[in-house]
């Protein structure tokens, strides 16, 4: 028969207790995790990714920390313009936490902050620019978003990657005003076009009197061809001028002449 050792309850509950210790002092961390670590209550570093190890009782996590890129969506309704226009403007905000340990001791809640954040500069923005520049120059507007929100968030370990300007809402009757305004600058366009080319048009039609005034062999050439070209197509009877008559009426006497000969 076994004899029964009296440390062997001892043993077992030992080994019991390590188990438990380690079961709760191994973490992992994913690939996109860091784990603020504290012991007795101060900061004792940034644990992760992957296996990390905690001291029971001296050292518990403050806060796990997402580090991939985040996006939140502002809103400002009814704000001014530089030009004193109410808009309502639709943005998307892209950013990322660049220092875990930041994020989790210098600010109690950082999504939240940023959204505010983000809200009051996007409003800052607008009552900066005017309407026809936030209409026309939306990557402009983006960027100097972008910068104000980095300048501001980071010293909390968050830095904005980019913004979007998705939706600029103007009031109707303004979209009315710049829709006629539109119009007119188009129609004022093409009266300036239709008036150059008038010009070009005069510039030839001159060019070519000058031509033909200094060239007479040229004129009744160019009356003949017109002659041509109106009666090609159809069979018409055509008063010719006296000049022209009498010039082709000396060639057809000649020829007459030459046929009787003949």
């Amino acid at each position: 028969m076994d004899s029964f050792h009296p440390a062997a309850p001892f043993v077992i509950v030992l080994v019991v207790v390590i188990v438990l210790v380690l079961l709760r002092s191994i973490r992992i961390a994913n690939e996109w995790q860091r784990a603020v670590v504290l012991r007795l209550g101060r900061f004792a570093g940034v644990r992760g990714p992957g296996l990390y190890l905690l001291i029971p009782v001296l050292d518990r996590v403050a806060q796990v920390v997402d580090m991939r890129i985040q996006t939140t969506t502002i809103t400002a309704e009814q704000a001014l313009t530089r030009d004193t226009v109410a808009v309502g403007v639709d943005a998307i905000v892209f950013w990322q936490v660049e220092n875990a340990e930041h994020v989790a001791i210098r600010i109690a809640n950082y999504r939240e902050a940023i959204e505010r954040v983000a809200q009051t500069s996007l409003r800052e923005m607008i009552g900066a620019t005017d309407l026809s520049r936030l209409l026309s120059d939306r990557k402009s507007a983006d960027e100097r978003l972008r910068v104000t929100i980095s300048e501001k968030t980071e010293s909390w370990g968050v830095r904005a990657r980019s913004v979007e300007i998705k939706d600029v809402v103007i009031p109707r009757e303004l979209q009315d005003a710049m829709s006629r305004q539109a119009q007119a600058e188009r129609e004022k366009d093409a009266r300036v076009t239709l008036a150059s080319a008038e010009r070009e048009i005069a510039s030839q039609v001159l060019a070519a009197a000058a031509i033909y005034g200094s060239d007479p062999i040229a004129l009744k050439l160019r009356q003949m061809n017109l002659l041509y070209e109106m009666n090609k197509d159809r069979g018409a009877t055509v008063l010719i001028p006296t000049d022209m008559a009498s010039s082709l009426g000396g060639a057809i006497a000649m020829v007459e002449a030459l046929g009787q000969k003949t």
